[in-house]
């Protein structure tokens, strides 16, 4: 087994879509009503490769890309925001999610950033395991009104990097 974090720019375009597009498929509402942005997403930072190498990357399992992770660093060094974050779901619950955020954090923490911040659904209890065991503390749960209230409320999580600081978990 061999797992490797790998930029964007070695992937077709197309690569960032399909992963959301089956990490989500589990409830083809999800698909319906965010498919169009992931599409958006993709062809981002298809056009700005130079964005999506430095804030992204693709994770391999022996060369098959299995997920994707994406931070947004327009507020650092306040803070930076994760944005997109998925695994396969024939590869979901082995522990590759972990490791994938794990190395988004470490790499987001090398940015002399003093907060990352993550939103999830309150019905992805698996995502909210994941987020916590990689050290985000929840910090607000906040009423989903918009167009996907059928994902439960929004959880907002973060790591203030002051207090995270030897701690990161491999």
């Amino acid at each position: 087994m061999c797992i490797e974090f790998r930029k964007v720019s070695g992937f077709p375009r197309g690569t960032i879509c399909k992963l959301l597009t089956d990490a989500y498929s589990f409830d083809e509402r999800m698909v319906q009503c965010w498919g169009a942005d992931w599409k958006e997403f993709d062809d981002f930072f298809y056009d700005n490769l130079q964005i999506a190498d430095k804030y992204g990357f693709i994770t391999t399992l022996n060369g098959e890309a299995i997920g994707m992770v994406s931070w947004d660093p327009r507020n650092m060094p306040e803070y930076a925001a994760v944005g997109h974050n998925c695994i396969k779901r024939e590869y979901k619950g082995r522990g590759y999610g972990k490791m994938q955020l794990q190395e988004a954090v470490n790499r987001i923490m090398k940015c002399d950033v003093k907060k990352i911040i993550v939103t999830t659904n309150a019905g992805l209890l698996p995502a909210q395991r994941m987020y916590e065991s990689v050290g985000f503390k929840k910090v607000l749960m906040r009423k989903n009104d918009g167009i996907a209230e059928f994902a439960g409320d929004n959880i907002d999580y973060e790591i203030i990097v002051d207090e995270y600081a030897g701690k990161t978990i491999r």
